[in-house]
């Protein structure tokens, strides 16, 4: 399952001392609050982003495990952003067991494809499997 995406977009610079609460050069969270608003648009609920020192995290609530979209900028030009989501594969392993997410993260791709094809300031966009 494809589960990470890049692409290009001027619409979201850091905000003035963001990357004080992560590393600099990294950046994300006008990202995160524009993926987390239109996920909502889309039925995926999504939690208000958290500072993470490689960039941010929207949490979304109510699946069989904890899930999140993590995103922001990498290294690269100033408009380069990359989103994967967590967990990266349809089925985790927790202890002895096996958990099918399948479904629900499916639906988020959708959404996240979606809302990432809707908005023309948003291109070169590429979607890959998490670690590839």
């Amino acid at each position: 399952m494809k589960t990470q995406v890049t692409f290009r977009s001027t619409q979201f610079p850091p905000y003035d001392g963001e990357q004080e609460q992560i590393n600099p050069g990294l950046w994300g969270k006008r990202l995160a609050e524009y993926l987390a608003g239109k996920l909502k648009t889309e039925g995926i609920p999504a939690g208000k982003p958290v500072a993470e020192d490689w960039g941010w995290l929207v949490p979304i609530p109510g699946g069989p495990v904890p899930m999140a979209l993590c995103c922001g900028h990498q290294d690269g030009d100033d408009d380069e952003f990359l989103v994967f989501t967590e967990p990266s594969a349809p089925v985790i392993r927790k202890l002895f067991r096996k958990i099918d997410v399948s479904e629900p993260l499916g639906r988020l791709v959708a959404a996240l494809e979606k809302v990432l094809a809707a908005d023309p300031a948003i291109r070169d966009v590429s979607w890959s499997d998490h670690g590839t």
